[in-house]
C-alpha cells in the first residue's frame, strides 16, 4: 500500500474565543469534527487548545484540492461560526493555507481508540 501524497490544499486556522463564551465555542467547534472527516474530499481535521492561552484555538485541515475545502466551508452545518462569529470570537480568525513540500504520510496504527 502506498501511504504518501500530497493534499491539494492545507489549511490552518487560530481562533480566539470569548472567555465567557468558552464552552459554547469549544462545542460548536467540536460539532464540526465528525461531519468534516466525513466529508469526501477531507483528508484531515484536528482542532487543537493552546497549553499556553486557555481560549486560543488552532484547526488543521488537508483536503484533496481547492474545490473541496470551498464544498466544505459552504455545508449548512458550518453557518453558526460565520453567523455567531463577532458573539463568540475576541478577535477576527486568522487563516493560512499551506502547500506540502514533502510527502503527506498516513501513520498507520495509530489510534486513539
Amino acid at each position: 500500500m502506498n501511504n504518501h501524497f500530497n493534499p491539494g490544499c492545507t489549511i490552518t486556522g487560530t481562533i480566539y474565543g470569548r472567555p465567557e463564551k468558552r464552552e459554547e465555542l469549544i462545542a460548536l467547534m467540536r460539532s464540526f469534527v465528525a461531519p468534516t472527516r466525513a466529508e469526501v474530499g477531507c483528508v484531515e481535521y484536528q482542532f487543537h487548545e493552546c497549553n499556553d492561552e486557555p481560549n486560543t484555538f488552532m484547526f488543521y485541515e488537508n483536503w484533496v484540492g481547492q474545490e473541496a475545502l470551498d464544498l466544505h466551508l459552504s455545508m449548512p452545518y458550518i453557518r453558526p461560526i460565520f453567523e455567531r462569529h463577532d458573539e463568540l470570537l475576541a478577535a477576527p480568525p486568522l487563516l493560512k493555507k499551506y502547500t506540502h513540500l514533502a510527502p503527506y504520510q498516513v501513520v498507520s496504527g495509530v489510534s486513539n481508540d
